[in-house]
């Protein structure tokens, strides 16, 4: 356990930021699922457009150092083969 009045305060920060970070985490998550199951099921209008809300969230997350940014782009980059891939 932390001794020192910094070391305690650390332990508090650094929780509050797990908790954000798993939140945040989430999210994207969330938002590329919703893409890949609109996708699977045949829907290119719905998915495209939750596709184009999905890809600033990813790159945001990827400017804060969440996703490393190889992995925002690969993604981005199979979520957008998958959308281009439905049949209209």
């Amino acid at each position: 356990m932390a001794n020192t009045k910094q070391a305690k305060k650390r332990a508090r920060q650094s929780e509050n930021h797990r908790e954000h970070n798993a939140a945040l985490r989430s999210m994207v998550r969330s938002d590329i699922k919703k893409v890949a199951k609109l996708a699977a099921e045949g829907k290119q209008a719905e998915a495209a457009a939750a596709y184009k809300e999905a890809v600033p969230v990813i790159d945001r997350m990827a400017d804060k150092g969440l996703l490393h940014r190889n992995k925002a782009a690969r993604h981005k980059s199979r979520l957008n083969e998958r959308v281009h891939a439905i049949k209209a």
